[in-house]
């Protein structure tokens, strides 16, 4: 997510550029921004352009790169949290944020002060010269910065935009991961399965592992394997889980982990995070793992903020992400389901919001007020009802949660900036006191 601007806030730190050292997050935000006419523009040769200026020497570190339609930051979050726990000092980096920009990198589970963030700013700035970057690019180059400075010795990589092209791919993994495969960024990455998965495993090297967490992956992924010559490891095949009344339970090549702890993220990701987790011969018992598993959560993914009545929120924006949403809120224990959506405008709205309707009684749908936001009467159309339409997601939400008795759930998904304007929201207001 990007901040919104002005040109008038562009002109004016364009005339300040010899203050830059003085420049707080905010203001670099804004220059990030602007200084490049387009928000994407795959490929790597601008970006590699700046990187080797910056010299940034990861020769001795382990470094994981991350890609997938859906459950990458969830399957980050438990490799880092399984390396944390076996003593390992980690940086990630993760995108979009929700409501803090610093919310992109960690370092060693912790955000980092915003003077860090200027700092590797600054560098990348004069690193690029007259080079154009994109925000995405920036950011990208100054997270490799903060992780290097910080001296971790594991780089976890989320790919922000498909893989062979995303800025990301300038670095060299030692394992890749491959979380899903589905629609999504079509204009960018195809429209097809078999398109996009091939731009996915442009993030595999030769003779590396490839972690693929995909329970059905297209044909074109399994050829990219032969043509990279990559040591793949598939979910189903060499690693697979399990859940029953037992609990969680994971079966790997070298290891099986019986009766853990039932993830909060999705379980897929899990099995996918346990996986790497194994290569890294990381020296975990199994009742680390369940401290791991446990411990093991991220906003805005299957997160709950409320108890009688249930509200949980979730960034499913795609087809793919409702389906596994849908799947997890038909074991909860709900005598309703009221469903708070917002979503952009270039999105599947119509194969994202049909997996969920035959779970949801009650729709609340919303205007997005953000550039690229769908109005709530596109929202109806698509899922051919009539209800009432709100004029943003606050407005939606409040309806919902007046309207929700203690036995039911609302679910609030649709969009990143869905869940951002919730978070905000509820981090200055009771939600006991709107009921």
């Amino acid at each position: 997510m990007t901040p919104s601007t002005s040109l008038s806030d562009a002109a004016l730190l364009s005339t300040q550029a010899s203050d830059k050292e003085a420049w707080d997050l905010q203001q670099w935000l804004i220059y990030l921004n602007e200084i490049h006419p387009s928000n994407i523009e795959l490929g790597l040769e601008r970006v590699s352009t700046v990187f080797n200026k910056l010299a940034l020497n990861y020769a001795d570190k382990t470094v994981v790169t991350v890609a997938g339609t859906n459950g990458k930051g969830t399957t980050s979050a438990l490799i880092e949290q399984g390396l944390l726990v076996a003593h390992k000092s980690v940086g990630v980096f993760s995108s979009p944020h929700l409501i803090d920009y610093r919310e992109r990198v960690r370092i060693n589970g912790a955000m980092l002060p915003e003077s860090a963030h200027c700092s590797a700013f600054l560098k990348v700035d004069q690193a690029r010269g007259d080079v154009l970057l994109t925000y995405f690019e920036f950011g990208t180059l100054a997270a490799l910065q903060l992780m290097f400075d910080a001296g971790v010795d594991y780089w976890l990589l989320e790919v922000g935009l498909g893989g062979r092209l995303d800025a990301v791919n300038i670095v060299d993994p030692d394992i890749a991961v491959i979380t899903s495969i589905d629609l999504d960024h079509q204009d960018w990455l195809g429209h097809t399965k078999e398109l996009i998965a091939k731009e996915k495993a442009g993030i595999f090297r030769s003779n590396i592992p490839a972690v693929i967490g995909e329970p059905e992956p297209p044909q074109s992924l399994k050829q990219a394997v032969v043509d990279y010559q990559v040591d793949a490891r598939w979910q189903g095949v060499n690693f697979s889980y399990w859940v029953d009344e037992q609990g969680y339970h994971w079966q790997g090549e070298q290891r099986k982990f019986s009766g853990l702890p039932v993830p909060f993220i999705p379980l897929q990701n899990v099995s996918t995070a346990l996986e790497v987790i194994e290569l890294l011969a990381l020296e975990l018992t199994a009742e680390s793992l369940k401290a791991v598993i446990q411990q093991t959560k991220l906003v805005g993914r299957r997160q709950i903020i409320q108890d009688k009545p249930m509200i949980m929120l979730d960034v499913a924006h795609n087809p793919q992400a409702t389906r596994l949403l849908a799947a997890d809120l038909r074991q909860e224990n709900c005598k309703r389901i009221l469903a708070v959506v917002g979503m952009l405008a270039d999105k599947d709205i119509e194969q994202t919001l049909k997996p969920m309707q035959d779970i949801v009684d009650d729709w609340f749908c919303a205007d997005l007020d953000v550039p690229r936001g769908a109005k709530a009467s596109v929202l109806l159309s698509a899922l051919q009802q009539s209800t009432v339409t709100y004029r943003n997601v606050q407005q939606a939400f409040l309806a919902a949660i007046k309207e929700a008795r203690p036995e039911d759930c609302v679910i609030v998904f649709g969009s990143f900036f869905t869940i951002a304007d919730i978070l905000n929201y509820t981090s200055n207001h009771l939600i006991s006191e709107e009921l």
